[in-house]
């Protein structure tokens, strides 16, 4: 069995362990579906950070836009085009009720639309950003998204800094709705989780690791570094907008600073994970995105007010201790648990 393989039945293991999780303690099946909108985070600033070397502070602007576009489009879909601004306005002029099958409609069909602007905003952005390279790259992707938070916050056709409510779903039990982001979120993390598992054990994983290695060599080597650089932001940016979207329905607000474009917390809660779990590796940001959303959870509820005094504390950890990550140290302790073959010492070669 190919390690790829070995690594997608764990996965699908993980993911039936979760349900039977939720269905089993269905109060906390809010706390499961987030903890997969974790996993997704990590694994897509992964794409960069870790195979790459590109550690982006931006890539949650595409979490911001990804949940905009849904709204607008779900917005649009129930009532006009030009029904979004007065639906938006402060006074509240539409309120219409509706059935399960057009919300859910209009929903899917706004996060696979937010999944394709996304990836045109990455090309776009892609072709002048990432042409600066290490802590340029860094700066230049936080200016980015303050940016873009900014200009929405003075956007009023969708609400401005006021924000704007989405269409509730329609469900007589308050576990319906959980149950919905759950399986969204979880159908999200395993495609996710499959597909970069399979890109970056093909060639072009190789030249993502090639740019990271080196990424001058990687050039003179023939490899046009800028269009792998962005078509790695462009899957990131899909996976993002579609997260995104189910994130600002399952919140049914959205806000530009803190809930569309959060930068203080998704967006270094995604580079926090990829680096307790250990960036550049397959399980890494899986592994760091559960136990640091535990942790989170934990001190949320028991730790309230000193919260990110452990979130600071879990970092200065991370940088001492586990400076490789969780599966990075256990890479490097035992190499035969992730297919790495040690050649024998010299001795034991000749005998």
């Amino acid at each position: 069995m190919s390690i790829y393989k070995r690594d997608l039945m764990i996965y699908v293991g993980i993911s039936i362990f979760s349900i039977v999780l939720a269905l089993v303690f269905p109060a906390y099946i809010t706390q499961i579906a987030v903890m997969f909108l974790m996993v997704i985070l990590a694994q897509t600033w992964d794409l960069q950070g870790g195979q790459m070397g590109y550690n982006s502070l931006g890539n949650i602007m595409f979490f911001g836009i990804g949940m905009y576009v849904s709204a607008i489009i779900q917005i649009a879909m129930l009532y006009g085009w030009g029904g979004v601004g007065e639906y938006t306005s402060a006074s509240g002029s539409i309120k219409v009720e509706i059935i399960k099958s057009n919300y859910l409609y209009g929903m899917f069909i706004g996060a696979f639309a937010a999944g394709i602007i996304c990836v045109l905003f990455a090309f776009v952005f892609g072709q002048i950003f990432l042409l600066f390279r290490g802590p340029y790259f860094a700066i230049g992707t936080l200016g980015m998204v303050l940016a873009v938070a900014e200009l929405v916050s003075s956007w009023e056709w969708v609400g401005a800094g006021g924000g704007l409510s989405l269409p509730v779903y329609p469900a007589e039990d308050p576990t319906e709705s959980g149950r919905l982001y759950f399986y969204c979120f979880l159908a999200i993390s395993a495609i996710c989780f499959a597909f970069i598992s399979w890109v970056v054990s093909t060639r072009f994983g190789l030249a993502l690791n090639a740019i990271r290695d080196d990424e001058a060599k990687a050039e003179a080597m023939g490899i046009r570094t800028l269009r792998y650089k962005v078509s790695s932001w462009m899957i990131s940016a899909f996976f993002l907008g579609l997260a995104g979207a189910i994130f600002g329905n399952m919140s049914n607000f959205i806000e530009p600073l803190e809930v569309a474009f959060p930068t203080i917390t998704f967006g270094v809660f995604m580079v926090v994970m990829a680096l307790l779990g250990g960036k550049g590796t397959v399980w890494g940001p899986v592994v760091g995105a559960v136990i640091f959303h535990i942790i989170k959870e934990t001190t949320w509820t028991y730790m309230l007010g000193y919260q990110w005094v452990a979130l600071g504390l879990l970092i200065i950890v991370i940088v001492i201790f586990f400076n490789q990550g969780i599966m990075g140290s256990l890479a490097e302790r035992y190499p035969h648990w992730f297919g790495i073959k040690i050649e024998e010492d010299a001795e034991e070669a000749t005998s």
